[in-house]
C-alpha cells in the first residue's frame, strides 16, 4: 500500500461553493474545518486548514473540477478544441446537444456552460486561496514568533497556478487578491499585467519553498515546491510573446527577446528565462526515465521524471481519472474488467505526425494509442457482441459525426497512455496511477524550443527525447518541435497552449474549417461567461465574440 503522509486531498474538508459571476466571488464564506472569526492555535493547524485544503481543487471528482481527470473542464478545453483529439458524435452517443461537435469547430458561444462552469471552479479556487492568505496574516500578527513564510509561499505559488490557468484560457480577466476586494471593482485587468503579476508572484515565492520532490510520497506530495514552481516559471517564459500581447486579434505580437525578466537580479529575455529555469529543474536531479511507460504506470510514484502530479489512490482519495474511460469501445472495456464509453480519438493529423500505418510509425504511437486489433490485458482478442468477430478500432475512419456508418463504434485510436489498473474502482475512474501534469521530457522540449526561437541549436535537447523512445534523430526545428509535442505528450492537455503560441490553432484542420472571423485569432481565448458578465456589466467581452 501507498505511505501517504500529511497529503493534503482530504474528502472530509472538501468546500461546497457555488459562484455565480464575479459579484459572487467575494460572498463565499468557506469552512475549512474551523468557524470564520477562530484562529488556528499552531503551525499545524495553519497548515491544516488554510493550506492542506486548497489542494482539494487541483484534482476533481465532478465536470469541470480539477485541472486533469474530469471532463468539460480545463483539460478538454485544452484538448478537444485541438488537431489532437476529437470526440465523435456515434448515434446516440456524444453529441450531448452538440457540445462536443462545438467544442471541434471552435463555435462554444458565450453561453457555453462548461466554459461557465471552468471559470467558476478557478475562480473559486483563488478566492480560497484569499481567504487562506487572509487567515495565514491573522495568525502571524497574533504569533509573530511563528514561521509562516513557507505557508504563505505556498499558498501565493497555487494561486498563481490558478491564474495560470485563468489567463491561458480567457485572456483578460479580473484580478481579486485580497478578501475585502469590492465586488463594483472587479475590473478586468490586461493579459499582460496579469502574467507579471504571476511571474512576480511564483518568483517571490520560490526562497520559502521546499525543493523536495512533488511527485514523491512523503511530506510534499502533490504540493507546490519550487521544481513545480520552476517548471511554470519557464512554461510562463516560453508563451511570452502570447501572454504579453493584449489584442490577440491584430496579428501582432511582441518579440520574445525585448521581453525582459528580473531573474535574481539578472536581466533576461524571455529565451533566456526558459533556458535558466529548465536548467534548474535539470541541476536539481530530474532525469528521463528510461521507459517512456513508467511515467504513466500504476504506482507511477517512483518516477524520476515526474515533477507535478494529482496523487491517486482509489481508497484514499476522491479524486477521478476518466480518460481511459471514456475513450474505450465497451467491449474492450468489458474485456479488461472495466467501464467504457466508446469516445475519444486520435484525429487524422494527429494521425498524420505520428506516421501511423507507414514505415515511419514513430513508437510512441503504440504506447499512446490502442489502434488495429484489440486484445486484453492476457493478450486475447477482444470480440463484438457477436462472441466471433475480433473488435478492430480503425483510426482513418474517424470523421466528426459517425452516425450510421458501419464504423460507427469503432472508428478511431483511443486512448492508451495510462498503464490500465484492473483493480481500479467506479469502472476504472478510481485508479492507482497519478495524473500526470508537468514532467521532465516538457522541460527539455522548452529548452529546446526556445534555443531555436533565439536563433541557437536545440539538437541535443530534442535528441534526448527521442532517443529515449528509439526514434531516429531530427534538426530542432519550429516545426520538428511542435510535432515532437504532440509525440511526446498526446493526451496530457498542452496541445492547444502549443498551438496557440505557434500561431496555428485558429487554421483549419480535418474535417473543421475555420469559423467566421477566426483568421483575427479571436478564439485563442475563450469568451467571458455570459452568466458572469450579466452579474458584472463592468466586465467587456473580447472581440469576435
Amino acid at each position: 500500500m501507498k505511505q501517504h503522509t500529511l497529503f493534503p486531498f482530504v474528502a472530509s474538508l472538501f468546500f461546497v461553493l457555488l459562484l455565480a459571476g464575479c459579484s459572487r466571488f467575494l460572498e463565499e464564506n468557506p469552512r475549512d474545518g474551523i468557524s470564520e472569526d477562530q484562529l488556528a492555535t499552531s503551525l499545524q493547524e495553519v497548515y491544516r486548514f488554510h493550506v492542506a485544503t486548497l489542494y482539494n481543487h487541483v484534482g476533481g471528482c465532478e465536470d469541470s473540477q480539477g485541472l486533469q481527470g474530469t471532463g468539460r473542464g480545463v483539460y478538454d478545453l485544452n484538448t478537444f478544441t485541438t488537431d489532437e483529439a476529437i470526440m465523435p458524435t456515434r448515434g446516440a452517443d456524444w453529441y450531448d446537444g452538440g457540445f462536443w461537435q462545438g467544442l471541434y469547430l471552435h463555435r462554444w458561444g458565450v453561453s457555453n456552460n462548461a466554459i461557465f462552469h471552468t471559470w467558476e471552479y478557478l475562480y473559486k479556487a483563488v478566492v480560497l486561496c484569499n481567504h487562506s492568505l487572509a487567515k495565514i496574516d491573522a495568525y502571524a500578527a497574533a504569533r509573530p514568533a511563528d514561521d509562516v513564510e513557507p505557508y504563505r509561499a505556498e499558498v501565493r505559488a497555487l494561486r498563481a497556478l490558478f491564474y495560470y490557468y485563468l489567463m491561458d484560457l480567457f485572456g483578460r480577466v479580473p484580478l481579486i487578491r485580497h478578501t475585502d476586494d469590492a465586488s463594483t471593482d472587479l475590473l478586468q485587468v490586461e493579459r499582460s499585467e496579469l502574467f507579471r503579476f504571476i511571474v512576480s508572484e511564483l518568483q517571490e515565492a520560490l526562497p520559502a519553498l521546499s525543493g523536495e520532490r512533488s511527485n514523491q510520497p512523503g511530506v510534499y506530495y502533490g504540493r507546490i515546491t519550487r521544481p513545480v514552481v520552476w517548471f511554470l516559471l519557464a512554461k510562463l517564459a516560453l508563451n511570452a510573446e502570447v501572454y504579453a500581447d493584449d489584442d490577440w486579434t491584430d496579428a501582432l505580437r511582441p518579440d520574445g527577446r525585448q521581453l525582459f525578466f528580473d531573474v535574481d537580479g539578472v536581466k533576461m529575455d524571455a529565451w533566456q528565462t526558459v533556458c535558466h529555469y529548465c536548467n534548474l529543474i535539470t541541476e536539481s536531479g530530474y532525469t528521463l526515465e528510461t521507459d517512456y511507460r513508467s511515467n504513466f504506470a500504476v504506482f507511477n510514484e517512483s518516477s524520476s521524471e515526474n515533477i507535478f502530479v494529482i496523487p491517486m489512490n482509489k481508497t484514499l482519495y476522491t479524486n477521478q481519472f476518466i480518460y481511459l474511460f471514456r475513450s474505450r469501445h465497451y467491449n474492450h472495456a468489458k474485456a479488461l474488467g472495466l467501464g467504457g464509453e466508446n469516445g475519444a480519438s486520435a484525429t487524422l493529423d494527429a494521425l498524420d505526425v505520428f506516421g501511423y500505418g507507414t514505415d515511419e510509425e514513430d513508437p510512441r504511437f503504440r504506447l499512446c494509442y490502442y489502434a488495429d486489433e484489440v486484445t486484453d490485458l492476457q493478450g486475447n482478442p477482444v470480440l463484438l457482441d457477436d462472441g466471433r468477430t475480433p473488435l478492430v478500432y480503425e483510426p482513418r475512419r474517424v470523421e466528426l459525426d459517425l452516425s450510421g456508418k458501419e464504423y460507427e463504434k469503432t472508428a478511431g485510436a483511443r486512448m492508451k497512455k495510462y498503464e490500465v489498473d484492473p483493480t481500479s474502482l467506479k469502472d476504472g475512474k478510481l485508479a492507482d496511477n497519478d495524473i500526470v501534469l508537468f514532467r521532465y521530457a516538457d522541460v527539455l522540449l522548452m529548452q529546446s524550443e526556445a534555443k531555436v526561437r533565439a536563433g541557437g541549436n536545440g539538437d541535443a535537447e530534442l535528441e534526448q527525447v527521442r532517443r529515449r523512445v528509439g526514434a531516429p534523430s531530427r534538426p530542432a526545428t519550429l516545426e520538428t518541435l511542435l510535432d515532437e509535442r504532440l509525440l511526446e505528450l498526446a493526451w496530457e492537455g498542452w496541445r492547444r497552449q502549443d498551438l496557440v503560441r505557434f500561431g496555428l490553432f485558429t487554421r483549419a484542420y480535418s474535417h473543421r474549417p475555420q469559423v467566421e472571423d477566426e483568421a483575427t485569432g479571436f478564439t485563442t481565448v475563450f469568451p467571458i461567461p455570459e452568466k458572469v458578465i450579466s452579474m458584472n456589466p463592468q466586465l467587456r467581452q473580447h472581440k469576435g465574440y
